[in-house]
């Protein structure tokens, strides 16, 4: 596996693409939005999103124990998945509390919109 940093990422550049239903992306809109979707594809990576998604925010001393890693591992999916863009995070002392981006999620859904078609 790579241990070469995600990009930052540009919400605009996300926020602009229509559903890909739509027309087709951009190959900059593709390289903005392909490492949210690559830090999704790791099984721990999308439970852990699972797991922030479902609470306003969450320590990562709540997340740890739900995963046979180590303390190291988890940290670093939740750091992927922060480089991606897809959460926020703030250290309360000795913890890191972490919350979902509504904004980026809904911008990705809408990405993935298809019209509904009558059979």
């Amino acid at each position: 596996m790579s241990k070469q940093a995600l990009p930052v990422v540009d919400l605009n550049a996300v926020a602009c693409c229509p559903p890909m239903s739509v027309r087709p992306m951009e190959p900059d809109q593709a390289a903005v939005v392909a490492p949210m979707f690559k830090a999704l594809g790791d099984p721990v990576r999308l439970r852990l999103m699972s797991m922030i998604a479902s609470v306003p925010e969450i320590c990562v001393c709540d997340l740890t124990p739900a995963f046979d890693l180590s303390g190291p591992t988890i940290s670093h999916h939740l750091k992927v998945l922060r480089e991606a863009g897809l959460v926020d995070s703030e250290r309360r002392g000795t913890w890191v509390w972490y919350r979902v981006r509504p904004d980026v999620f809904r911008q990705l859904g809408a990405l993935l919109q298809l019209p509904a078609h009558d059979s």
